[in-house]
C-alpha cells in the first residue's frame, strides 16, 4: 500500500486546521509540511511554530521536509515541535552524513532529498543512513507543477542500489502517475494540489490505498 502524505503547501493559510482535519478525515497517513528558506529554493513557508501547532490536530506523522541551506540550525528545533521524519537535501552545503545521524539521534526519522537535476547515484554512500529518500519529481519550491516522468526512474535506480527503506516522491504527483511509480518501486506520495483542490479527498485516497 502507498501512503499519502498531503502536503500543507496547497492548503488555504487561512483555513489551516480545518483543511489538516480534512485530508486526516479522509484518511491520510502522513502529513507533509514544506520549510523554504528563501536561499536553497526561491519561494518563504513555514517555521517550528507552524508544526507545533500541528501535531496535537494532526494525529498523523509530520512528514517535514527542509529546504533550506542550513537545516543543521533548525534540526532539534523541528523535532522538538513535533517533527516525526525530517528531510533533508543532497545538495545543501552542510554535512548531511552528520546529519542525518544526528535527526536519528533526537529521535526522528532521518530522510534524505534529492532534485531533479541530482542523480540518484549520488547519494549511495548516504543510504544506510536514511530511514527515506524523498524524490523530488519537480524543482522544489512551488506546488502545482507539472509531474517530471524523467525523475521516476530514479526510485528504480534507488531499489536496483539495494535501498529498502521507504522511497517518497513530491511533485505533480497524483492518481495518473502513481500506477506507474508504485512499478518502480514507491512507498509514499506526497500530493498537494491534487488532494486539497479535489472535492472528494477519501475517494482520492483510497483509490491510491487500493493500488
Amino acid at each position: 500500500m502507498i501512503k499519502v502524505s498531503p502536503s500543507i503547501l496547497a492548503a488555504d493559510p487561512l483555513k489551516m486546521g480545518a483543511e489538516v482535519r480534512r485530508m486526516t478525515d479522509a484518511g491520510c497517513d502522513w502529513l507533509h509540511v514544506d520549510i523554504m528558506d528563501a536561499h536553497f529554493v526561491p519561494n518563504l513557508s513555514f517555521g517550528p511554530s507552524l508544526v507545533k501547532a500541528l501535531k496535537p490536530v494532526a494525529g498523523v506523522p509530520l512528514d517535514v521536509h527542509l529546504m533550506m541551506d542550513n537545516p543543521g540550525q533548525y534540526i532539534e528545533a523541528f523535532i522538538k515541535n513535533g517533527a516525526d521524519i525530517v528531510t533533508i537535501h543532497a545538495e545543501i552545503p552542510e554535512d548531511t552524513e552528520a546529519l542525518l545521524k544526528r535527526i536519528r539521534l533526537l529521535g526522528a526519522m532521518a530522510g534524505l532529498s534529492i532534485k531533479p537535476g541530482t542523480a540518484a547515484e549520488v547519494i549511495r554512500p548516504l543510504l544506510p543512513l536514511c530511514d527515506l529518500v524523498l524524490v523530488m519529481t519537480v524543482e522544489p519550491g512551488f506546488g502545482g507543477q507539472s509531474f517530471r516522468a524523467d525523475c521516476a526512474d530514479k526510485v528504480a535506480a534507488l531499489r536496483q542500489m539495494g535501498y529498502k527503506g521507504l522511497i517518497e516522491a513530491d511533485g505533480g504527483v497524483s492518481l495518473s502517475n502513481l500506477p506507474m511509480l508504485k512499478e518502480k518501486g514507491l512507498d509514499v506520495a506526497v500530493m498537494g494540489t491534487a488532494l486539497y483542490k479535489s472535492e472528494h479527498p477519501k475517494e482520492d485516497i483510497d483509490s491510491v490505498h487500493a493500488l
